[in-house]
């Protein structure tokens, strides 16, 4: 599931990543996001919608609040730390609040504990955690965020604490890496399709699978006179536009490296196509479209201003609650499968964990205390008081509405980002040329021809090409 990558780099082969664990939640089988035995092995090294027809009730900002408060309450007598210093470096969404919350409730006189969630902590963790000590002691991180701190070799491993404390995790949350375990994963992600039902409705418009369709129907509500871009992404120059390439790109069915090796392999067929599609896709979005991330299409989608959007996952909690938008809004907004290229292929789409990492930088004390914490603030408990947050790995976790659009992507074969050590220099390539291509100013070859130029240098540079 993961693409090739160099012998230096010591990661599995494709085909030994293309087989998908899964655990069994209340007798449904759910496909995660990571396998800690096959998705993340280094090779040779011991291996660490549709509509939902039963409803569940979602957590308002005010229950939400309660709920926290009771976590509160439990697990401040619970903790057992002694003393230390807790410094949490995360991203910023409903979900991640919730563990936040959950690893604040362990401060006590001796026990201090706080936060800095923000949507640039991909920009600040490396910086962060290189001096000694680290200013933060715990960094949350995906699949993609995770690599350049791997590198930097700035994150400990985490298996005496997890001997130590005996924390009642799961087999698939342990991200094993070079026969350590190097993260905690607790929840699953990815972007996938959310609609509006009642507008796809008034136009006589079946739910798109593909992403012609998707086009298809953009066209007829414009042409119903009922929006006029009706059609949002994540298309923010930088990170999230090279986002939507990665997941159109696979949609395509195109390999980012060359077989065995780090060279780039992207200006070819596949990759004119993902970015003629996302061209074709933007013809529906406003104007403005390279401003919009996560925050801005959520706004979008709650203010009645598109119908079709292909957001993350986590963004469902926020969007299905009883906050910031209209009753007719939310009770006609249905999460579904990421749309495909063809009817038969993979949804256009990434598999995605986040989780917990330990800084490397920083006393013992202070690692252990950060462990308690956070293993305290992704627990049963959490998932309890928070089940439609996300896609949750902790046991416990119900599915429902909110998880639908990333439970059928990941079932129809959504592969995971990958997660190679050159694969950031990538994506952040991408993300620096794909700007002008969008707005008409080169070719779609010229483009990717740059983007390969610039990561070819990034990577000489680092050893990975020479």
């Amino acid at each position: 599931m993961f693409l090739p990558e160099s012998e230096k780099a010591g990661f599995a082969t494709e085909s030994a990543l293309r087989r998908r664990k899964t655990f069994t939640t209340n007798s449904k089988i759910w496909p995660t996001a990571c396998d800690s035995n096959q998705a993340l092995r280094p090779t040779g090294i011991d291996p660490a919608n549709k509509e939902v027809p039963n409803p569940m009730k979602l957590v308002s900002t005010a229950a939400l609040a309660t709920a926290l408060t009771g976590i509160a309450s439990f697990a401040a007598a619970d903790c057992g730390i002694a003393s230390g210093s807790v410094r949490i470096l995360s991203n910023d969404f409903p979900a991640l609040h919730a563990v936040a919350a959950g690893a604040e409730a362990c401060a006590t006189d001796s026990v201090e504990v706080t936060k800095n969630q923000t949507t640039e902590h991909k920009d600040i963790q490396v910086a962060a955690l290189t001096p000694n000590p680290a200013q933060y002691t715990v960094a949350v991180v995906s699949n993609s965020s995770i690599v350049p701190l791997l590198n930097g070799d700035l994150i400990r491993p985490l298996d005496d604490l997890i001997a130590a404390h005996g924390a009642d995790l799961q087999k698939n949350q342990l991200i094993t890496i070079g026969g350590e375990v190097k993260a905690v994963a607790f929840m699953a992600n990815a972007q996938h399709l959310f609609y509006r039902k009642d507008v796809l409705e008034t136009v006589g418009v079946e739910v798109p699978t593909t992403y012609a369709e998707v086009i298809e129907a953009a066209e007829a509500i414009r042409a119903a006179g009922l929006m006029d871009h009706p059609v949002a992404l994540n298309t923010k120059s930088g990170w999230n536009l090279a986002e939507e390439f990665v997941n159109m790109y696979l949609g395509f069915g195109g390999s980012f490296f060359e077989p065995g090796s780090a060279a780039p392999s992207i200006n070819n067929d596949a990759g004119v196509a993902a970015l003629e599609m996302l061209k074709a896709l933007s013809e529906y979005s406003n104007p403005d479209f390279l401003t919009f991330d996560s925050n801005a299409t959520q706004a979008l989608w709650e203010g009645g201003e598109i119908a079709l959007g292909i957001m993350w996952g986590s963004r469902g909690a926020g969007i299905l609650d009883d906050e910031g938008s209209t009753e007719e809004i939310v009770s006609n907004t249905i999460l579904a499968m990421a749309p495909k290229i063809t009817a038969d292929g993979r949804p256009a789409s990434t598999l995605w964990w986040d989780g917990f990492t330990i800084a490397k930088n920083i006393s013992d004390e202070d690692a252990e205390a950060s462990y308690i914490a956070m293993v305290n603030g992704a627990s049963p408990e959490t998932v309890a008081a928070n089940n439609d947050a996300a896609v949750w790995l902790v046991p416990g976790y119900e599915p429902g509405p909110v998880s639908a659009g990333i439970f059928e992507t990941a079932q129809a074969g959504a592969a995971p980002y990958p997660m190679v050590p050159y694969m950031g220099l990538l994506h952040t390539a991408l993300g620096n040329e794909l700007s002008t291509f969008m707005q008409g100013g080169e070719s779609a070859e010229q483009a990717l021809a740059d983007a390969e130029a610039a990561y070819t240098t990034a990577a000489r540079e680092q050893g990975f090409l020479q």
